[in-house]
């Protein structure tokens, strides 16, 4: 009976920023679409320093089309019947070059598909704190709406006794509809922000974990596996391996020829020979699509400088909004927070001994729920900031 139970208590466990995650990672087509790019790329690496396939030929020869002999192989001891072979040879330097310039194509890939994964946690686990502060404030304006009509009850009791008044209750009456009208917006809130995470999910969860975020790495190993610098490191090293394979066409490829030709009552013969691409103005043609290859280097070289000063400011703000924040939530939570909850402790105290009238308990009350909720905002907005920082970097940094 036990083992029957354990799904179902399972199916009853919060669901942890950890695991939505995995699924968020598990579920996203970017990722998917990503990766079937990497292996792609992997696989092109692979073909790119093999040598060309081998050329058949076949024909005849010399064939006549006009006269008594016309369309006859073997009326004219000039007539052949010819089967060949070509093969097109490429330098194992270059085809080594060029297979490195694909390796690299590769490695750009593979990174894509890396930041891919990254942001596809990032943006998960900023749906899943938008979901869980939702949450919490909902409790805040349900308790809220709960206290409310529980004192617009007392309100009533006591008119009945003589010892409230009228006002009191029709104020009761009104907070209770306000009560009511937050506690609508919240849950539209929370529905809201459940159907985004839902998106990285695939369902809606019942309940969420409250989120344990791992601590931020320094500004060098952030720096370092930002999505932005990692994509382009890797288009600087693919456009450096692209400039080298240009430049080593310089060199032509030979391409070797060998055929056999058979003549009907005369000798077959053989035919061996070697073609040779002349570089006729090397300067205007090779060199030149050397020197643009360059060209995009250099600028991929500038655009990883400009990507690595973007992430270190961004790393930068990002740290000082979360040092800032953490300040400002501690500060609150002793002199806002901590003050409201004891005025609050007093109010229902001289409630219930007859010495505080019930408007008292409810201001109290409502000021409290304020505070708590204006706590919960600051506090998700510095959670989103740390997972900014925890989960914006590519998972494992450079490789």
């Amino acid at each position: 009976m036990t083992a029957t139970l354990l799904p179902a208590v399972a199916a009853a466990d919060p669901l942890t920023l950890e695991r939505a995650l995995e699924l968020a990672a598990q579920r996203s087509e970017a990722v998917r679409g990503a990766r079937a790019g990497a292996a792609g790329a992997a696989e092109a690496a692979r073909a790119a320093g093999q040598l060309p396939d081998p050329m058949l030929s076949v024909g005849i020869e010399n064939l006549p089309v006009t006269g008594p002999d016309r369309l006859r192989t073997t009326a004219d001891s000039m007539t052949m019947k010819r089967v060949g072979i070509s093969q097109e040879w490429v330098s194992a330097e270059k085809r080594a070059l060029r297979q490195a310039a694909a390796q690299a194509q590769a490695d750009r890939e593979s990174v894509t598909a890396e930041a891919a994964l990254a942001e596809a946690r990032l943006q998960a686990a900023l749906a899943y704190l938008d979901a869980f502060y939702a949450g919490e404030i909902a409790k805040l304006t349900t308790l809220t709406e709960h206290h409310v009509h529980e004192e617009w009850e007392a309100a009533k009791a006591r008119l009945a006794s003589s010892a409230g008044t009228s006002q009191e209750v029709l104020q009761l009456d009104a907070a209770r509809g306000v009560a009511e009208d937050e506690s609508a917006d919240v849950r539209q809130q929370q529905a809201a922000a459940l159907v985004a995470l839902e998106r990285w999910l695939g369902w809606r969860p019942d309940d969420l974990a409250p989120p344990l975020l791992p601590t931020s790495a320094a500004e060098q190993a952030y720096v370092a596996a930002h999505p932005a610098v990692l994509q382009a490191q890797r288009e600087v090293e693919a456009a450096r391996a692209e400039a080298s394979a240009t430049a080593a066409n310089r060199e032509p490829n030979w391409t070797w020829q060998v055929s056999y030709g058979q003549r009907t009552g005369y000798s077959d013969m053989v035919a061996v020979g070697v073609s040779i691409p002349l570089p006729v103005a090397p300067r205007e043609r090779q060199d030149r699509e050397t020197s643009a290859k360059l060209a995009l280097a250099t600028k991929a070289e500038a655009t990883l400088e400009e990507a690595t000063r973007m992430a270190s400011a961004e790393y930068r703000a990002m740290s000082s909004d979360a040092q800032r924040l953490g300040h400002r939530v501690q500060r609150y939570t002793a002199a806002v927070v901590t003050p409201a909850r004891q005025r609050t402790q007093a109010a229902l105290a001289g409630y219930r001994s007859n010495q505080v009238p019930l408007m008292v308990l409810f201001e109290a009350r409502h000021a409290e729920v304020d505070v708590q909720r204006k706590l919960l905002a600051m506090q998700r907005e510095l959670a989103k900031v740390q997972a900014q920082l925890a989960f914006r970097p590519v998972p494992g940094g450079a490789r």
